[in-house]
């Protein structure tokens, strides 16, 4: 790893993917601060600690998808979000890119995947 380990936020509703997502993240030298399955939750996880990157899936428990839930973000000033996803609908795609999220990532989503979104994000800086 190079840099000061990152923080994210996982989003994720299918508790298997989330926690290979977590370890993942953290085998690399990460941390997770929280792992949630809502949008709402996600909203709430951001009122906690500000990571520096927030992993979502679109499909989410609750009453908001990650799509809005990415919006609500990034109105309130939010870090970046990156969709991690099984979705590939044109509708849905052309939905998740008008918020211009910072990747759109297939699932599952595994250690390549993360080590080039850390990298994509450490560019930013």
């Amino acid at each position: 790893m190079t840099g000061p380990p990152l923080t994210f936020l996982v989003v994720e509703d299918e508790r298997i993917i989330s926690l290979a997502m977590e370890l993942h993240i953290r085998k690399l030298g990460h941390r997770v601060s929280a792992s949630v399955a809502s949008g709402e939750a996600a909203l709430e996880a951001l009122g906690k600690e500000r990571p520096d990157l927030v992993l979502m899936d679109i499909h989410l428990e609750g009453g908001l998808d990650g799509i809005e839930t990415a919006r609500l973000m990034q109105e309130r000033g939010g870090p970046p979000v990156a969709f991690a996803t099984a979705y590939t609908d044109v509708e849905t795609r052309t939905r998740a890119l008008a918020i211009m999220p910072l990747a759109f990532l297939p699932k599952p989503v595994g250690p390549l995947e993360l080590k080039a979104l850390v990298r994509q994000l450490a560019s930013l800086s």
